[in-house]
């Protein structure tokens, strides 16, 4: 007698995953080759609020992984996604706006080098979670996305990536406020995406709210020591520049003033664009995330 073999298997009951809590709060960036500012961006805005990190990788190959998975240890919510197109910043944030879409509600955008900050925080001896949800409207409002002006700061004297990190190393900006970042409602966001990299287009019934800067602005440390400022402008993920080194469109603000068409540190570069000395976030993060050591302050990103 033969016996033919079954083609009914006995399967277990699955158990589905417990879907996870929709995060209210969340930040996104594109990188590249920014293992040794992405600790301090984390930490910085998670103490203030932000509860989920989506971080798309421009295919970095120094040790990104490893300063993500240290963080991910330490409980910090992070999540990187390769996305390996040169030069398509606008098309990496279009996907997130889908890809966040279900974890969260609102989505930071803004870039490692970039820090929030509300001038209300300075006399606050400790951080909340709750202070960027204080710059968002109120769950009733038909705002859907709330935009912060950018504040850019010089080399400040320094001429190499500040021990304490960009918040403790750069004091010195230039005085005109720069274009903005935004915190955008995902549901708000119009369906073709159009994104112009600091903010979207929203649907009909939504309104785009730029903040005063007395309640936010954006601090953004832009013009670093020369070493690290060349190697950033080099591998620039921007979605303007094709190639830097050309005598094209000189007058574009991501060409950036000052570097020219060539690798060649400008004369002066570590006192360029110190216009007002502005100490309020250095103070604050020190008050925050430093403790003293023999040497000074010590801060709570530094290994």
């Amino acid at each position: 007698m033969k016996v033919v073999p079954s083609v009914a298997y006995f399967s277990p009951k699955r158990t589905l995953v417990e879907p996870r809590e929709k995060s209210l709060l969340c930040a996104t960036t594109m990188v590249y080759n920014v293992a040794k500012y992405l600790r301090e961006w984390v930490m910085y805005h998670a103490t203030i609020g932000i509860q989920r990190f989506i971080i798309y990788d421009n295919g970095s190959d120094d040790e990104l992984n490893d300063v993500v998975e240290g963080l991910k240890s330490e409980r910090y919510d992070v999540t990187k996604v390769l996305w390996i197109w040169p030069k398509t910043q606008e098309a990496g944030f279009s996907h997130a706006a889908v890809y966040g879409k279900d974890m969260c509600t609102w989505m930071m955008y803004l870039d490692v080098d970039e820090f929030l900050f509300s001038p209300v925080w300075s006399n606050k001896s400790k951080p909340s979670d709750q202070m960027i949800r204080s710059l968002l409207p109120s769950d009733q409002s038909m705002i859907g996305q709330v935009s912060f002006k950018s504040l850019e700061f010089g080399p400040s004297n320094q001429t190499r990536h500040p021990a304490g990190g960009v918040t403790q190393g750069y004091t010195c900006r230039r005085e005109e406020e720069q274009r903005h970042k935004s915190i955008v409602l995902l549901s708000a966001v119009e369906h073709s995406l159009y994104t112009a990299i600091h903010h979207f287009s929203l649907k009909g019934e939504f309104e785009w709210r730029v903040a005063d800067k007395e309640e936010g602005v954006v601090n953004h440390y832009k013009y670093q020591a020369w070493r690290e400022f060349k190697a950033k402008f080099k591998r620039r993920v921007s979605a303007y520049v094709v190639d830097w080194t050309r005598v094209s469109n000189p007058t574009s603000r991501d060409r950036t003033p000052g570097l020219g068409f060539k690798p060649i540190e400008p004369e002066g570069w570590p006192q360029k664009f110190c216009e007002v000395m502005d100490m309020r976030l250095k103070r604050l993060t020190e008050k925050w995330f430093g403790y003293p050591e023999k040497n000074g302050y010590r801060m709570a990103w530094q290994r």
